[in-house]
């Protein structure tokens, strides 16, 4: 019984080194891009985006004279059914003021030839798409971004995550 603690202790003790070297890198990896705000992708359940599941990502904003780009993120599975994602999005400002709200068409693979954009390998591809350019936000706090997906199909199979990226624009 001794030697089996003495093995969960051992695989705790493994298992936080790997949290605290996964938390000192994203730190490392965030110190090495100044442009960046914000950005986090959350995971889909079952690799499966459903219509009433709509992340919302927040972020903070404390120089209004900026201008910003906001990406989306995408990360498919090659057995994704279309070349395209239709995503709606709707970002409010702190004081829940609706600043933008547009439906974006991604690109997921060229149409004619069904090659792959973004950068992967295998069959897991992670695509980034500008989807507001030099936006300004008028007030300083926190703003939410929701994404909804728009397709006519539901659950959108094949689409694992999907996240927001905020940079400060001309940087």
């Amino acid at each position: 019984m001794a030697r089996n603690q003495t093995n969960q202790n051992h695989l705790r003790l493994m298992r936080n080194l790997m949290l605290t070297l996964a938390a000192a890198g994203t730190l490392l990896l965030s110190a090495c891009d100044p442009s960046r705000v914000y950005e986090q992708n959350v995971e889909l359940p079952e690799k499966s985006w459903t219509v009433d599941n709509a992340p919302v990502f927040e972020f903070a904003i404390t120089d209004t004279t900026k201008r910003y780009n906001v990406y989306f993120n995408v990360r498919y599975s090659l057995a994704y059914d279309y070349y395209n994602l239709y995503l709606q999005h709707r970002l409010t400002a702190p004081d829940s003021s609706l600043v933008s709200s547009t439906l974006t068409e991604l690109h997921l693979m060229d149409a004619k030839t069904g090659k792959p954009e973004g950068k992967g390998s295998s069959d897991i591809y992670d695509m980034q798409s500008l989807a507001l350019k030099e936006i300004a936000f008028p007030q300083v706090g926190t703003y939410r971004l929701q994404l909804t997906q728009y397709m006519r199909r539901d659950p959108l199979p094949n689409i694992l995550s999907v996240g927001v990226r905020v940079e400060e624009a001309g940087n």
